[in-house]
């Protein structure tokens, strides 16, 4: 009898311990979510509030119509406000007034040294991040780095152009594209290269999947029962240089 209790005790408490490590992995990722989503509503609101005039504020506004005692916590009013503000000036910007009055504005900006400086360098980092633009990286691919034999996946984004096509044409590298090699688990930061199209393997994956291959350091793998069988997992490769040959 005293043999199996050891077992057992250990069973339960690998039980629990398996299902402790699965009930984090589903909790963890939605409280970490509204938790950071509920804080950048708080900072907002604590940003724009206090802009708002006097009659207008939120907690006034509820103590005129539920009396004077109520205390009804009132958050993501400065989320609405934000936005609201942020629409109008977009439709403003768009017209001819509204570009003009930009123009202007920017002109006086650029007379000022120090100011020049911030507001450039802050209109570069808002246009890259939240720019309306169709394009996209246009598929994905398999390419050698950081030597001969070793793979990574990258994005192809365009081809070479102007002064880089045209020296590039002069060494002799001909149908040169660039491409995106980003880093694992951040995406968001890594290499551009310049490569032949000869020697890049395109992928016929989705972008959205290559970027979850890449984040997942290769442990989330699209269509992944396939793949965990050893299949191609619905993924198909083209070599360009072997069409040719």
């Amino acid at each position: 009898m005293s043999d199996h209790q050891p077992h057992r005790r250990r069973g339960l408490l690998g039980g629990l311990r398996a299902s402790f490590l699965t009930g984090l992995v589903v909790v963890l990722p939605i409280g970490l979510t509204i938790y950071l989503i509920w804080t950048v509503i708080g900072w907002i609101d604590g940003w724009i509030l206090p802009l708002i005039p006097g009659p207008w504020k939120p907690e006034v506004l509820v103590r005129d119509y539920f009396g004077p005692d109520a205390t009804i916590p009132v958050r993501g009013v400065g989320v609405v406000v934000f936005l609201v503000f942020t629409v109008f000036v977009g439709w403003i910007a768009k017209g001819l007034l509204g570009r003009s009055l930009l123009s202007w504005a920017e002109g006086l900006v650029d007379r000022m040294p120090v100011v020049r400086s911030i507001y450039n360098g802050i209109k570069q980092i808002a246009e890259t991040v939240f720019a309306q633009t169709e394009t996209n990286f246009e598929r994905a691919c398999l390419v050698e780095y950081p030597k001969e034999n070793i793979w990574a996946i990258g994005f192809v984004s365009t081809r070479a152009k102007a002064e880089l096509q045209t020296k590039l044409n002069r060494k002799g590298f001909e149908n040169v594209v660039s491409v995106f090699l980003p880093t694992t688990p951040n995406p968001t930061s890594g290499f551009l290269l310049y490569v032949s199209e000869a020697d890049i393997i395109y992928l016929d994956m989705k972008i959205e999947d290559a970027a979850k291959l890449i984040i997942s350091a290769g442990l989330v793998y699209p269509n992944g029962k396939d793949g965990a069988n050893g299949k191609d997992g619905g993924i198909r490769v083209q070599n360009p240089s072997a069409e040719k040959g």
